[in-house]
């Protein structure tokens, strides 16, 4: 990566949803001139982190049909059969499951891995397990999105909430219609993103690799 595309990673505009976080150490700080400097101090780097977590950099997804595309930044942390979450109701077979892991440091908005319609929207309750895990998909507290594609073929999107992420965000709504790589949602603050591919399409990463929301390749249809 240039220098010059690092900084527009680590200087990106925040995402809405960070706003009342940073608005918030912004008051703790100017709180903190008054009042004590430890005041001043952790305020100040909450600020920081904050600007930082909340990054929303923008990203230029292929320009080529038939892709599917990472939903979120992070790395693979698994590539197996799995069957979709059943509040979908995509049925019971198994598919090909892309599981990617993000770190606090990663950027956390979630983006549409295929052009496609919302077909569903299920919200599961559950657990707050290390989203790294691989029990985190079952038992973790999740968004699951039904897409229908327009060759016909579906894929699940789902957003996993980790050991310290509490708040699924959401902005995608059923029956609306999505670009490959548009954003639709964000996780606070570390977490997990899950790609169910079509039935018969494989992946075209491996486990370990970077993934660069909205620009990777998961797989061709």
């Amino acid at each position: 990566m240039s220098l010059s595309a690092s900084f527009r990673l680590v200087f990106a505009g925040p995402h809405r949803a960070g706003i009342p976080f940073i608005a918030g150490g912004v008051v703790g700080a100017v709180a903190g001139v008054v009042v004590s400097h430890w005041l001043l101090g952790v305020s100040v780097l909450f600020t920081l982190f904050c600007l930082y977590f909340f990054r929303d950099p923008e990203r230029v997804p292929p320009n080529r049909p038939g892709l599917v595309l990472a939903p979120a930044d992070g790395h693979v942390v698994s590539i197996e059969p799995a069957a979709p979450p059943a509040e979908l109701g995509l049925g019971d077979t198994p598919r090909i499951r892309v599981a990617i892991f993000l770190s606090v440091l990663d950027v956390h908005v979630n983006r549409m891995p295929a052009a496609g319609r919302v077909s569903r929207i299920a919200y599961r309750h559950g657990k707050f397990l290390n989203a790294s895990v691989d029990k985190a998909s079952v038992d973790n507290e999740r968004n699951a999105i039904a897409l229908v594609l327009p060759n016909g073929q579906d894929l699940a999107v789902v957003q996993i909430a980790g050991l310290i992420a509490r708040r699924i965000l959401c902005d995608a709504h059923e029956g609306e219609v999505f670009a490959a790589g548009s954003r639709f949602g964000i996780i606070r603050f570390g977490s997990r993103t899950d790609v169910y591919l079509p039935h018969g399409v494989g992946a075209l990463v491996e486990v370990g690799q970077t993934m660069i929301g909205g620009e990777t390749v998961l797989a061709q249809l």
